[in-house]
Order: structure tokens, then sequence, then C-alpha cells
């Protein structure tokens, strides 16, 4: 089963707009993620609906942040790219005649109810500034210095293990 990556790719997208002044197009940003602009746009019009992001129009136009990064939770980001599913698992039927589908379909349900919870009290705990601090200490440590509006090396796209 593919893996639904707009919540990453969209966290991807909001620390690049945190690392300069200007405004940066969706064709720009298309081109980071190797997507379509009308992707970008789509996305980003949900995040623009809860103020994670403001849009200018016209020559020199594009994207910038709502709202500092310390304010601003993965849980609203998840929120604002349209709650993918976090669990590719899930029960056989739903409404099943079986008793013992019954009781698995139960304790399934109970668990994945249960991960979920824990799994978004996680992210409204995380902010992008402590994203930002995490890319930071990775790029300080291979001796790089991140500018405002550089890219940054590819090798400093690893997940972070220690959030």
């Amino acid at each position: 089963m593919k893996r639904d990556g707009k919540l990453s790719g969209m966290l991807h997208v909001l620390l690049h707009l945190a690392d300069t002044d200007k405004a940066v197009t969706s064709e720009r940003l298309a081109q980071m993620m190797s997507t379509n602009p009308v992707v970008i746009r789509r996305v980003m019009a949900g995040l623009r609906a809860q103020g994670l992001v403001q849009s200018e129009k016209g020559h020199g136009g594009g994207w910038r942040l709502g709202r500092p990064l310390k304010e601003v939770t993965l849980a609203e980001v998840y929120r604002a790219v349209g709650e993918p599913e976090l669990f590719a698992m899930g029960n056989r039927t739903e409404n099943p005649e079986c008793l013992v589908e019954q009781a698995v379909n139960a304790a399934i349900d109970n668990a994945l109810s249960e991960a979920e919870a824990l799994l978004m009290q996680r992210f409204g705990e995380v902010t992008l500034a402590m994203l930002a601090a995490d890319f930071q200490r990775r790029a300080e440590a291979r001796g790089y210095t991140p500018l405002k509006g550089h890219p940054h090396p590819e090798n400093s796209h690893e997940p972070s293990h220690d959030l």
C-alpha cells in the first residue's frame, strides 16, 4: 500500500518557506518537491485557510509563512492537509455477522484509536521551530551553515529520530 506523504511534504515546504524572506512561487516549490505547481497550490490553499501560510499575487508574489514556526504544530499542519489516514491497517469487514470477527474488529479498533490519540498528542507537542532546530543541528554537524534563502544539501533530507 502506498504511503501518503502529504504531511511530510508540506512540513518540508514550510521549512523552506521559513528559510527565506521572499515569497516563493508555486512553481519553485513544485520544482523542489518534484511535483506539479497545481498540486502545490491545492495543498497550500488548505494551509492558507488555516492561517499557516499567506499568498501574494503578481510579480514577486508567491507563498510566505503565516505564523512564526514556534506557533505551528504538526497537528495543525496535519489537519490543514486534510487529515490523511494515519494507519494503513484496518478491519477485513466493517459490519461482520461473525462474533469472532466482531471481537477481532473491537480489539483492532481499540488499539488503533489509542495509537491515533497518542500520535495526535505528540503531533500537538512538536512545532515547526523544533523541526527547524533539528535541521540546523544536522546541517552544522556536516559543516554546513544554512543561510536564509539558500537550498540545503540533498543529504540533509534524513528523517529525524530525536523529536
